[in-house]
């Protein structure tokens, strides 16, 4: 047999401390630049403005965070969207499918 064995970790070495992509860490550092210029900017006096301005980190830190079997949410959110957005083109080549060789057509 001329195949390699790969083992299950191999990939957790690619990722930023064995768990991130790059863009999964830019987009939460993101998160937490826009929370800390909310929290800077409005009036904090109330906690639900407080809680308000916290949701920015709550939600990318929710979409990052690593679930046992896939590498994080953000990843099946896209698979699912790009799931149902895309065109799926289905070629249907049956019984009734014809097909023109030279002059004459075959079925």
């Amino acid at each position: 047999m001329n195949g390699y064995l790969v083992p299950a970790n191999a990939k957790r070495g690619t990722l930023i401390f064995n768990v991130f992509k790059p863009f999964d860490l830019i987009m939460f550092g993101t998160g937490i630049l826009i929370t800390l210029l909310l929290l800077v900017t409005v009036n904090s006096n109330d906690t639900v403005v407080v809680l308000l301005s916290c949701l920015p980190v709550a939600i990318t830190g929710f979409l990052v965070i690593p679930i046992p079997n896939y590498h994080n949410v953000l990843g099946v959110i896209q698979s699912v969207f790009n799931y149902i957005s895309e065109r799926r083109n289905y070629i249907w080549k049956g019984w009734c499918f014809y097909e023109k060789l030279g002059n004459e057509e075959k079925k």
